[in-house]
C-alpha cells in the first residue's frame, strides 16, 4: 500500500505498481508523473466516481482495479487505454456499460456486484477475452456477439436475472470454468439432505481460524452431541453475494452431491437466520494444498510453488480420484465449477480431498444436452489440471507421462462432443 504523500513527494517516480487507498474521491493528477512506468493501478477502496478524460496518458498501464467505490457507469477512457487488458470494478453501483468502454485487448474483466442489466455487443469483438465475472449483477441475458468470444475460459454469471443459459455459451471450445447457480432458470429450493442431519449453532464452539475464501471462514471447532465432544471443521458462510454467488447455492450443492471418499466429509448444516455453516470432518494436518491460485500473469491457470515437481506415478494416482470424484457429482447433477489444483488436498500418500463448492451448479434445470455440455466443460478443467501438473513432471516413467498427455489431448479437443465423460476417463485411467 503507498499513500498520496509519498505520491506528491515524488518518492514513488518509477514505479510499476502504485496502491492507494485514502478515501478519495477525486483523481489524483500526481499519478500522471508515473506514465512512462505504471503498469498496475490499484484504487480500490476509496469514494471515485469517475476516471479523468486523459487517462490513456498512462500508456504503459495493463491492469486497473476501482473496486468498493462510487462508480455507476463503467468508464468509456478505459477503451483509448492501448496495453489495458486487466478491469475490476467489482462491487460498485455500475448499471451502464458502453461498448466505447472496453478495450479489445481485455483479458480480465471482472464486474461482480453491481446493478448491469445488459452488456453491449462489443463484447464479442474482445478477441483476447479469457476470463469474465458478473456474478451479482441484474443480466436478463447475454449478447449473442459473444458466440465470438473463442478464447473465454472462465465465466461467472451466478445471482443474474437470466432465463436461460445460451446454448452458444456451452459451445465455446476453451470454456472451462463456468457457474451460473442463483438465476431464474436455475433456482432450487432449499436441499434437506436426508443423510445430513441440520444442528443448532449453540451444539458447538468455534475456535481458531483454519482459512477463509470468498464465500466464508472455516473455524476449527468443538461439536458437542449426545454428551461428547468432537473436534471438527465449521464453515460459515458470509452474508449475501460471494465472488461466485450466493452462499445459499454452495451449501446447497454441497448437500445434494452427497458423500464420496474424496469429499471433504460434512457431518451437518446449520439454517439459521442469522447463521449458514456447514460442519465438516476436520482434516489431517498431514493435508496440503497440491497448488496455489492463478497469479495476474497466468490469468486462468494455476500456479506452484517453486521447486514443485510431481512424478508420474503421483499425477496418475490424482487423476484416477479427481475422475472418479468428478463423475459421482455429474452423477448427482452437479458441477463444480472450480477444478483448480489450489481446491485440492493431498498427503504423502498420495491421497486426495477435494472442496470448496462455491462455484457450484445445480444442472438438474437443464436439458440433458446441457447437462452433458456442461460436463464437457468440467472435462477441459480437469485437462488443465493435468496440463499444469504434467507441466512440473519428473522423467522417470516417460511411457506413462506419454499416456497421461494423450488423455489431456482428449479432455481439450475443441470439439466439446467428442470429448470424454468423467466415466470413460476413470476407465481410461485404468492403465
Amino acid at each position: 500500500m503507498h499513500t498520496l504523500a509519498q505520491l506528491k513527494s515524488g518518492q514513488l517516480t518509477g514505479c510499476k505498481r502504485l496502491q492507494l487507498a485514502e478515501g478519495l474521491t477525486e483523481f489524483p493528477s500526481e499519478i500522471f508523473t508515473l506514465a512512462d512506468s505504471l503498469e498496475i493501478l490499484d484504487l480500490s477502496n476509496n469514494q471515485l466516481s469517475s476516471l479523468p478524460d486523459d487517462l490513456h496518458q498512462l500508456h504503459q498501464l495493463k491492469i486497473i482495479f476501482a473496486s468498493n467505490n462510487c462508480f455507476d457507469h463503467l468508464p468509456e477512457v478505459l477503451g483509448q487505454c492501448p496495453k489495458l487488458e486487466m478491469i475490476g470494478f467489482k462491487s460498485n453501483q455500475i448499471k451502464q456499460v458502453s461498448g466505447a468502454s472496453l478495450p479489445l485487448q481485455t483479458r480480465w474483466l471482472i464486474l461482480t456486484d453491481n446493478q448491469i442489466e445488459q452488456l453491449p455487443e462489443r463484447m464479442g469483438e474482445m478477441y483476447r477475452l479469457q476470463k469474465l465475472a458478473l456474478a451479482g449483477n441484474q443480466l436478463t441475458e447475454l449478447p449473442a456477439s459473444m458466440a465470438n468470444c473463442n478464447n473465454l475460459e472462465l465465466v461467472r454469471l451466478s445471482a443474474n436475472r437470466l432465463s436461460a443459459i445460451p446454448n452458444w455459451l456451452l459451445t465455446l471450445p476453451k470454456l472451462a470454468w463456468l457457474a451460473f447457480s442463483g438465476n431464474p432458470f436455475s433456482h432450487v429450493e432449499h436441499c434437506q439432505s436426508a443423510t445430513i442431519p441440520s444442528i443448532s449453532s449453540s451444539q458447538y464452539q468455534l475456535g481458531e481460524v483454519l482459512g477463509q475464501g470468498a464465500s466464508g471462514v472455516i473455524y476449527r471447532a468443538q461439536l458437542n452431541h449426545q454428551q461428547t465432544a468432537q473436534d471438527v471443521a465449521i464453515k460459515v458462510f458470509k452474508g449475501g453475494l460471494t465472488s461466485d454467488g450466493y452462499p445459499s447455492d454452495e451449501l446447497d450443492c454441497c448437500l445434494t452431491t452427497s458423500s464420496h471418499p474424496n469429499l471433504i466429509k460434512v457431518l451437518a448444516q446449520v439454517d439459521e437466520a442469522d447463521q449458514l455453516a456447514l460442519v465438516m470432518e476436520l482434516i489431517p494436518t498431514n493435508f496440503t494444498n497440491l497448488g496455489l491460485p492463478p497469479s495476474l500473469q497466468s490469468c486462468t491457470r494455476d500456479t506452484f510453488a517453486d521447486g514443485t515437481q510431481f512424478t508420474p506415478t503421483q499425477i496418475h494416482l490424482i487423476a484416477q480420484q479427481m475422475a472418479d470424484t468428478l463423475a459421482h457429482m455429474h452423477q448427482q447433477g452437479v458441477s463444480h465449477g472450480d477444478i483448480y489444483a489450489h481446491n485440492i488436498l493431498i498427503n504423502e500418500q498420495n491421497q486426495v480431498l477435494f472442496g470448496d463448492f462455491g462455484a457450484a451448479t445445480h444442472l438438474n434445470h437443464i436439458t440433458p444436452t446441457q447437462q452433458a455440455a456442461m460436463e464437457a466443460i468440467e472435462v477441459r478443467a480437469f485437462g488443465c489440471l493435468l496440463d499444469d501438473l504434467l507441466g512440473l513432471v519428473t522423467t522417470d516413467n516417460p511411457a506413462l507421462t506419454a499416456k497421461l498427455r494423450e488423455i489431456v489431448d482428449l479432455c481439450f479437443n475443441e470439439q466439446i462432443a467428442n470429448r470424454p465423460s468423467f466415466k470413460t476417463l476413470t476407465g481410461l485411467l485404468q492403465l
